[in-house]
């Protein structure tokens, strides 16, 4: 990626970071053609990880491994653009809720729809079989690696 340090060894990490970054770029560039040419892909940190009933600015930077003053202004952003809106949060009254709105559930649909693409052109370069087996392993790997799974890791091959 033009202007980030390369990666000195071609590790797991930087393979599926590089992946995702090509995603995510091809992604969100393909979103204006949509209609949805406001959206940038740090705000894929609210999309990835809002729940369907909203959830607390918190949870969303917790999960999103960010500030809360961070996570905060991605939504506020998102709000004035009519992604979200803010909600009281029924189980506490003090606290409110970032939820979807009718736009932001058409963002989401597009951004899933664009995935979706994606991945059908990769199956469509690399073979299909190859696309499925990737997914699969990928799959496997998320399995493998969340807390409690107690799978010997092997080296590097």
């Amino acid at each position: 990626m033009p202007g980030s340090f390369p990666d000195r060894e071609r590790t797991l990490g930087s393979l599926l970071r590089q992946a995702y970054g090509l995603l995510q770029t091809r992604t969100y560039a393909a979103l204006g053609a949509r209609g949805f040419s406001d959206l940038r892909a740090a705000h894929s940190a609210v999309f990835r990880h809002i729940e369907p009933e909203g959830s607390r600015v918190t949870d969303l930077a917790a999960q999103a491994g960010m500030a809360k003053q961070s996570m905060s202004y991605l939504i506020e952003a998102l709000a004035r653009s009519g992604y979200l809106s803010m909600v009281p949060d029924p189980v506490d009254g003090r606290a409110k809720l970032a939820r979807l709105t009718r736009r932001g559930h058409e963002a989401m649909a597009a951004l899933i729809a664009l995935s979706a693409q994606f991945e059908r052109e990769l199956g469509r370069k690399m073979g299909v079989a190859k696309s499925r087996q990737l997914r699969a392993l990928l799959e496997d790997a998320t399995a493998a690696m969340q807390p409690g799974t107690h799978r010997p890791v092997a080296g590097p091959r």
